[in-house]
Order: C-alpha cells, then sequence, then structure tokens
C-alpha cells in the first residue's frame, strides 16, 4: 500500500515548488507520504512521526486532528454545500465577514473571499485600481513591494512578488512594479545604525520610490508585517509608524499582506495589530481555517468601499469558491476555538520561550542570525560569523537540498531550508505548541546543523 502511494504520486502527481528528477531515476528517493496528523504531530506511510514546524505551510494553527473543525464542514456540507456570494448571500459568508470586522483594526469592516492568499493579494491590487479610476486618480496604478519579498504566484500576485529568480520563466509579467529595500537588519547597508535609525531608513526609501515613479502614478504598497521570504524579518520600532505617515502623505494604499502572520501567528489575530497600524487592505488565508479548507480574504477600510456604494458602479471580480459555505463554517468555528484556548494569548506568552531555544544555537559556527516573532522564526545559516559571508549558489544548494532538508525530516522535524534570498531555517509550528517542543526542535536543529558543518 505505501509503495503504491509513493509510486502514484511519483507518476502522476505535479507536485509544487518541486524538482520531479528527486524522484525519477534508479536512484530516486521514495516520495514521502504524510497521512495523518495529530496535534503538533505529523506521521508518514510508515508511521514514523515527525513534529510539524512549519504547520503544514504557515496553516495548522490549531493543530492536526481537530475533530470540532471536520465536523463543522460535515454539518455545514448536509445543509447547504455551495452557493456563491455574486449577488447573494447565504449564512455562514455573512457571519464569517461580521465577525472578521469585528477583529480587523480600525475601519476594515469590508471582507471579499476568495480562496487563498495569491488570490487575496491579487483582489487587493485589482481594488486600488479600480478605486482610483473611479475616484479620478486613473494614473494610479503601480504597486510598490520590498527585495525578496514573496507575495504569491498567480500572475499579478507573482509581478509583486521581489524575488526575480521565481519570475523569470513567467515574464513578461504585469508592469508597474517596483521594489525597495526590506527590513534585514542583518544585513544592513551600514553597521553603525541602530534597528530604529535602520528602520526610519528603509521606510524612507517607500517615498523616494513614490517620488521618482510620480505620486499620481503609485496606487499601493504591499508590506508583510513580518517578511517571511529571506527568512522572518520583522519591522524595525516605527518603520510602519513612518510607512503609514509616508502613505498618507502621497494618498497611497497601504496593503498588509498578513497571508501568514494573521490568526495568532504574532500573538494577535492580525499583525498590523502586533506593530500598532492600521492599513487600508489586509490579505490573509492559511490560518483563517486552520487549513481545513482552502480559504482566504482580502478585507478593505470604509473608504475604499465607499465609491462602490453608489449608481452602478460595481467591482468587477469575483472568484467561484469565495466566501463558500463550507469553508467559512469551518472558519468560524477556528476561531471560536482561538477563542475559547486563547490561542493568541498563549502565543504571546511562549514567544520568549521559543526564541530562547532557538537562541542557544547561535553558539553553532553555522548559525549567523536568528530573528523572528511569535511563532515564526528563521535562522540564517553563513559560512563566516565573524564577516557574515553566506554561501554561493551552488554550495548553498548542496548544503540545503542536498543535505539539510532530508537530514532534518529523517531527524523527526518537517521545517523549511530555503534560499530565497540567503539560506535560512524557517520554523512556524502550530500555535498550541509548548516549550517540550520547542526544546524537540532545538535538539533536532544542534544535532544536524552540527553535522552540516562538518559537510561544509
Amino acid at each position: 500500500m505505501t509503495q503504491d502511494l509513493s509510486a502514484a504520486a511519483r507518476d502522476h502527481l505535479w507536485m509544487h515548488f518541486t524538482r520531479l528528477s528527486s524522484y525519477t531515476g534508479p536512484d530516486a528517493g521514495e516520495v514521502p507520504v504524510i497521512v495523518r496528523g495529530s496535534g503538533p504531530y505529523i506521521y508518514d506511510q510508515h508511521g514514523k512521526r515527525y513534529l510539524d514546524g512549519l504547520s503544514g505551510l504557515f496553516v495548522v494553527q490549531t493543530g492536526h486532528g481537530r475533530t470540532e473543525l471536520a465536523e463543522a464542514a460535515a454539518k455545514q456540507a448536509a445543509e447547504l454545500a455551495y452557493f456563491p456570494v455574486w449577488s447573494y448571500a447565504h449564512p455562514t459568508a455573512v457571519e464569517l465577514a461580521e465577525r472578521l470586522a469585528s477583529l480587523t483594526p480600525g475601519d476594515l469592516n469590508r471582507v471579499f473571499f476568495t480562496t487563498g492568499g495569491s488570490e487575496a493579494v491579487e483582489s487587493a491590487w485589482k481594488l486600488a485600481r479600480s478605486y482610483f479610476k473611479l475616484t479620478g486618480k486613473p494614473m494610479k496604478t503601480k504597486a510598490i513591494s520590498r527585495a525578496v519579498a514573496y507575495h504569491g504566484t498567480t500572475m499579478g500576485a507573482l509581478s509583486i512578488t521581489g524575488l526575480p529568480a521565481l519570475k523569470q520563466e513567467f515574464e513578461p509579467l504585469v508592469p508597474s512594479t517596483m521594489r525597495v529595500p526590506n527590513t534585514n537588519y542583518y544585513r544592513r547597508p551600514d553597521e553603525s545604525m541602530s534597528e530604529e535609525q535602520f528602520g526610519i531608513w528603509a521606510a524612507d526609501r517607500i517615498a523616494e520610490a513614490i517620488e521618482f515613479e510620480g505620486p499620481d502614478t503609485v496606487a499601493c504598497v504591499y508590506l508583510e508585517p513580518v517578511q517571511n521570504a529571506g527568512g522572518c524579518f520583522p519591522p524595525p520600532p516605527g518603520y510602519f509608524q513612518r510607512v503609514r505617515e509616508i502613505c498618507d502623505r502621497y494618498d497611497v494604499l497601504l496593503v498588509s499582506d498578513e497571508v501568514i502572520c494573521a490568526f495568532g501567528r504574532l500573538g494577535e489575530y492580525f499583525g498590523s495589530q502586533r506593530y500598532g497600524y492600521t492599513p487600508d487592505i489586509i490579505t490573509c488565508a492559511k490560518g483563517l481555517t486552520s487549513g481545513y479548507v482552502p480559504m482566504g480574504a482580502m478585507i478593505a477600510s470604509e473608504r475604499l468601499v465607499e465609491p462602490f456604494l453608489h449608481g452602478t458602479a460595481t467591482f468587477a471580480h469575483g472568484i467561484t469558491f469565495g466566501g463558500h459555505p463550507v469553508a467559512s463554517a469551518v472558519a468560524l468555528t477556528n476561531l471560536d476555538i482561538f477563542e475559547r484556548e486563547d490561542l493568541n494569548g498563549h502565543v504571546r506568552a511562549q514567544t520568549d520561550v521559543f526564541r530562547s531555544y532557538l537562541d542557544r544555537l547561535r553558539d553553532l559556527p553555522i548559525v549567523g542570525d536568528v530573528r523572528g516573532d511569535g511563532y515564526f522564526f528563521g535562522i540564517e545559516l553563513v559560512k563566516d560569523k565573524a564577516t557574515k559571508e553566506t554561501f554561493d549558489m551552488a554550495e548553498s544548494d548542496r548544503l540545503l537540498r542536498g543535505f539539510l532538508s532530508q537530514a532534518l525530516f529523517e531527524a523527526g522535524l518537517y521545517c523549511r531550508a530555503d534560499d530565497r534570498g540567503d539560506p535560512v531555517i524557517q520554523l512556524a509550528p502550530p500555535l498550541i505548541c509548548e516549550e517540550k517542543h520547542f526544546q524537540e526542535i532545538e535538539q533536532i536543529l544542534r544535532t544536524v546543523l552540527s553535522e552540516a558543518w562538518t559537510k561544509i
């Protein structure tokens, strides 16, 4: 049975972001097949257990095997399995939209449902363009994002993404996007900068880009509360407050891309609340249902919906499965769990404990930096701690794909070894994790990273 599953996966399942050659040829490895999960653990086709150090893909906030979420899906499917929200409504979508509006910062009260993060990001850019056309500023179409930032794979979201290697084979993409520096303090341009100084410097580069492009042409700025790609870059103190001032000055919409950072990942329902800023749009997905059913959302301020409340104006955009009744029911139950178990409070209480275990790894010669927030951390790997020398592309490929990814998995830890930017290991465990799980993560990482150093 297990061999049949692995062989069928090799022959028929086109795995995402995967080198398919890894599973072909006489020396190819077996495709790992994850068959079940329980709490923070997953189990493969052979019954081996792994700590899910990435919440699947920054998704399974409440942990695996929550029968309450499965039962919510089954109950709703028996009542109303599907109906669109195109000029109609159904109870679970209405209730979920109202509940999300009660949790968002400021007056972000209008919820446009999608099925995932890329669609939410795409929807936000379309809304920004449509809004400015309706309000007499039709030239405001451009989008700004940060270097190395990932915002999705659909053509618009990919255009906003700041990872050239990820985009090249799909070019030409949607025009009129540009990049500004990210908030990687470890790689700051001037070592003498304090965190506050670096934050203001990075924010001011956004103003500089707007001025260069022309304020009457820039529609929006996309920023994650903690940038994922590159390995978890938190914002320096004062960064988002300065960005908010800049966006207000130039009438540019601030889009907080919280596909990863919402729903407890940083100890709040929304990452913008963690850092004290109010965006114009929030994009979210992943943890909204803890991954039990696909769902995402673009949440907009009252200001942005106002032009669509009059006459014949329509936001000419829609998604077949946006606001799906079953997904909405699961999301509502997921939020019930958050409230009942105070998962946000749990993350806030445990963040420093998690950080302390990862900080212990700084004594390893291969560990250059440990950074992040909440249950969302990155460990940057280097060749030389003193000079911060990184690995070249070939070395990084051998280190991450040739050794670390498989070695960590074999040691019982599922996480991400990635080099979109400098080589990093990313960790984002389910929000139910406790100190014993952090200890397990640290022990596995220490063993495997120590072995990795001997192979360099």
